[in-house]
């Protein structure tokens, strides 16, 4: 059975948070040196397989700014509901991704979550199996990126909800 809950005037959402502070306007230095490390990270790594890259660690980090922008970044760019949903319980979902993608969502939660330790050997080894050094440079160097922008977003507060793709402007 499907539901549909539809907000009505009497059912108001919880007021929207207001960001920290306009970071980039603060360090717009520090923005385009980040925005040339993202173009970089970006090449070489398969757009789908980035997107869910992106996605997975914003959701580990609780990046509700970076959830809005890179889900629906996917979305537009013919990622399915389904597979951006399922992300979210990957290991229990597995039958979604193809095992190079699971590979790298491994690798993104294990170099993401370092507080539970180092990024495991088999971790490594299986994300190894899937990709030349090369393309594994550039993946660890895609995680490192969205782990930095999580950061930024949420210690500054950005605020969901406003962001729209490029391909959907």
């Amino acid at each position: 059975m499907t539901t549909t809950t539809v907000h009505s005037p009497e059912q108001a959402l919880a007021h929207e948070h207001t960001p920290r502070m306009p970071f980039f306007e603060r360090a717009p230095e520090f923005y385009r040196a980040m925005a040339r490390l993202e173009q970089e990270a970006a090449k070489g790594v398969d757009p789908v397989l980035y997107h869910l890259i992106k996605i997975r660690a914003s959701q580990i980090n609780h990046c509700a700014f970076c959830l809005d922008m890179h889900t629906k970044d996917a979305l537009a760019e013919g990622e399915t509901v389904e597979r951006v949903v399922q992300l979210a319980a990957w290991q229990e979902s597995r039958h979604f991704y193809t095992e190079r993608e699971l590979a790298a969502i491994a690798l993104t939660e294990a170099v993401t979550v370092l507080t539970d330790g180092f990024v495991p050997d088999e971790v490594y080894a299986a994300a190894a199996a899937h990709f030349d050094e090369e393309e594994l440079a550039r993946v660890i160097g895609a995680i490192v990126v969205i782990n930095s922008w999580n950061r930024i977003a949420v210690s500054t507060r950005m605020v969901p909800g406003h962001y729209t793709p490029r391909s959907a402007q």
